[in-house]
């Protein structure tokens, strides 16, 4: 049992009730008591709380075929997650009370796994008018976003920042300058200068980086930096948090794990915003991750057709899954090569996100919490290859091999993967 919000790394059994956990402690197993109550044996396994993956795209409603709520959720059972944020650049966006509480209504029936939903920052997402931010968050919004784009406006933004505050809900942040990266298709480096494309420059993410953490400090607003890539990025963070500003940061698996020297060819898997960056800039991400600089791990789960990324790089859009691979690419590329312990892996994909996004009872194996748990089998070794739960599978890490995955995955004390097939 791994969980760093009680410092524990030691054997012990769970026992679930009604959906809580409601004991844990070395022996449970043997208790007369509890004879002939359903056991799950973890032998072998590390027992952790539920991952939560704060930055998802679940597609529904408007674009059912890349993906839906219901094949999104068992995706994310498959890879251990409990509990993820929907983004809500949907078709039509998430940008109302009525929406939000639709979606989550929706979810609450068809997800295996807590579906909880971010609302627009803007009515249609196009960054000139705010949505009723207030009563987003009063229908249960959890976040409030127009991530896949960014608010050019900065006034706009502050207004944006005091409603989120008000609500305490946290501001999540798709920090990008498009005067900057405007026709970019990957990063401003080697590979697009060998490629013949346009780039992406790490400043279109850096100057809105440095934006936006001004204005937390203005208004005193909790902003959530979403899949930070560039070294100067998380310098501006680290520097924040030194001085006390209420920002938060994300990191994901791709950009922890790869950069534009593992680009293949053209490969439109490869081609996410933003975009793989230097070696130096994962390295930096790498070692933000590990001291604390960046808060947690997130997917940024962007499913899209194999006929749209068939488009290559210049047509294809922005996105790559990674529903379920986070947990495996994590293991192999930030555990074994020792960038995190396992208590800080923990940290960084459950009790971190959980904090993030208020979840009071969950990233904590602690006694009345609820009964989301992940078990993992940090011995299994697997190769990336389709078939996948999700509705699509353009990830950069096809062919890729891992080593640690989930065994079984439990959602308020109902297992919804068992490691054998996707879900139950």
């Amino acid at each position: 049992m791994i969980d760093p919000s009680q410092g524990l790394e030691a054997v012990r059994d769970i026992l679930i009730e009604n959906g809580k956990i409601a004991e844990v402690r070395a022996g449970l197993a043997r208790r007369k008591d509890l004879r002939g109550v359903r056991m799950l044996d973890a032998a072998q396994a590390w027992v952790v709380p539920g991952l939560i993956d704060l930055h998802v795209h679940l597609r529904e409603p408007g674009r059912e075929s890349e993906e839906t709520i219901a094949s999104g959720a068992r995706a994310a059972a498959a890879g251990g997650l409990t509990t993820v944020l929907a983004m809500p650049n949907t078709e039509p966006p998430i940008d109302s009370p009525a929406l939000v509480s639709l979606l989550k209504s929706k979810a609450a029936s068809e997800g295996l796994v807590n579906v909880l939903v971010a609302g627009a920052a803007t009515l249609g997402q196009k960054g000139e008018r705010l949505t009723e931010i207030h009563g987003m968050a009063a229908a249960g919004a959890r976040a409030v976003t127009d991530d896949g784009r960014p608010l050019m406006n900065a006034e706009l933004m502050r207004r944006a920042l005091e409603y989120a505050r008000d609500c305490a809900i946290p501001f999540m942040d798709h920090c990008e300058d498009t005067n900057l990266s405007a026709g970019g298709v990957i990063h401003e480096g080697v590979a697009a200068a060998l490629k013949g494309l346009r780039g992406i420059p790490w400043a279109s993410e850096t100057v809105m980086v440095l934006r936006d953490i001004a204005l937390s400090e203005l208004t005193g607003a909790h902003v959530h930096l979403a899949h930070v890539s560039a070294a100067r990025s998380v310098a501006a963070v680290r520097e924040a948090k030194k001085r006390g500003i209420r920002v938060t940061a994300e990191a994901t698996p791709h950009h922890l794990a790869l950069c534009e020297e593992d680009m293949r060819d053209y490969d439109a898997d490869f081609k996410m915003n933003p975009p793989l960056r230097s070696a130096r800039d994962r390295e930096a991400l790498a070692e933000g991750l590990s001291d604390g600089t960046l808060d947690a791990i997130a997917t940024d789960h962007a499913p899209h057709s194999p006929g749209q990324k068939a488009l290559g790089l210049q047509l294809a859009p922005f996105g790559v899954i990674g529903l379920e691979t986070s947990l495996g690419v994590a293991m192999t590329k930030l555990l074994s090569a020792k960038v995190l312990g396992r208590k800080q892996l923990v940290e960084r994909m459950s009790a971190a996100p959980a904090r993030i996004l208020g979840l009071k009872t969950k990233g904590s194996l602690k006694p009345g919490m609820d009964a989301d748990l992940t078990v993992i089998d940090p011995s299994a070794s697997w190769k990336v290859e389709p078939p996948f739960a999700s509705k699509s599978r353009n990830s950069p890490f096809l062919g890729m091999a891992l080593k640690g995955r989930a065994r079984a995955t439990l959602v308020g004390g109902r297992i919804v993967h068992d490691g054998q097939s996707h879900a139950l």
